[in-house]
C-alpha cells in the first residue's frame, strides 16, 4: 500500500486508519471524513452589526442598551470598548473585552460597531 493518510487534524497523529468512508485516529478518537474536511483548520471572519470585520485590540461602541444580569444599570448604546478579544467556541458570544463600570464581560459581534 503505496498510499499516505494524513495526520489527525485535532492531536496531528501519524496513525489514522480507514474505516469505511471515514479516518479514524486511534489516540484522541477523532473521524472525519477526508473529502469534506482538511487537516488545516479555516480562520473564520468574525464581522460588526454594519459588517466591519473586526480584529484583536480594536474598539468598539454598543449600539443598543443591554440589561446586565447580576449588574444595577444596564450598559448604554454608544458605550466603547476598548481592546477587544475574538473568541471562537462560546456560542453567539465571539468577543471578549472588559467594560468599564461593568467588568470582564463577552458580547455578540451582532451588537457592537466598530469605531
Amino acid at each position: 500500500m503505496s498510499e499516505t493518510l494524513p495526520p489527525c487534524p485535532q492531536c496531528s497523529s501519524p496513525y489514522t486508519y480507514e474505516l469505511d468512508a471515514l479516518l479514524v485516529c486511534p489516540e484522541c478518537g477523532h473521524e472525519w471524513n477526508a473529502e469534506t474536511e482538511s487537516a488545516e483548520p479555516t480562520e473564520q471572519v468574525i464581522k460588526d452589526a454594519v459588517g466591519n470585520v473586526l480584529q484583536d485590540g480594536d474598539t468598539v461602541s454598543i449600539t443598543k442598551t443591554l440589561k446586565v444580569k447580576g449588574a444595577q444599570g444596564a450598559l448604554k448604546a454608544g458605550t466603547k470598548v476598548r481592546n477587544i478579544r475574538l473568541v471562537a467556541g462560546n456560542g453567539d458570544h465571539d468577543i471578549a473585552a472588559k467594560v468599564d463600570g461593568f467588568g470582564q464581560m463577552e458580547l455578540k459581534s451582532s451588537i457592537v460597531k466598530k469605531i
